[in-house]
């Protein structure tokens, strides 16, 4: 009887990971995730670890969920990933404020992102 399997929102040789409510702004985040687009995974760790942005951290933390998620659900070799997409979005704002003078009132902005990262399996050229 049972519901039937979801399909792979991946491909076969894919793996990804999304972190939500990340309390940054989508532009500072993206140039962290521009940092790993592309290279393999130890080196992108590698960067997200000795990086100077506080919101690093996150990333390296979301990374390393894909990369385990990559290794344990879809059994993939971790030697051989790369981190072939990373994007940002926008999420919830809160919105603060602080009187100013002449009785005006100064908006504080309080923007949270999110990051998903997809992981993929390639060969190794030998």
């Amino acid at each position: 009887m049972g519901k039937e399997k979801n399909p792979r929102r991946v491909a076969e040789n894919e793996a990804m990971a999304k972190t939500k409510m990340l309390r940054t702004s989508p532009q500072k985040l993206n140039l962290v995730a521009q940092m790993i687009r592309g290279k393999k995974v130890d080196k992108a760790l590698a960067d997200l670890t000795f990086s100077h942005k506080r919101i690093a951290g996150d990333v390296k933390k979301c990374l390393q969920s894909a990369i385990a998620n990559a290794e344990n659900n879809h059994n993939l070799d971790v030697d051989n990933l790369v981190v072939a997409e990373a994007w940002v979005g926008k999420n919830l704002v809160m919105k603060r404020g602080r009187p100013r003078a002449r009785g005006r009132y100064g908006k504080i902005m309080k923007p949270f992102s999110e990051i998903t990262i997809k992981v993929r399996q390639v060969e190794e050229h030998a």
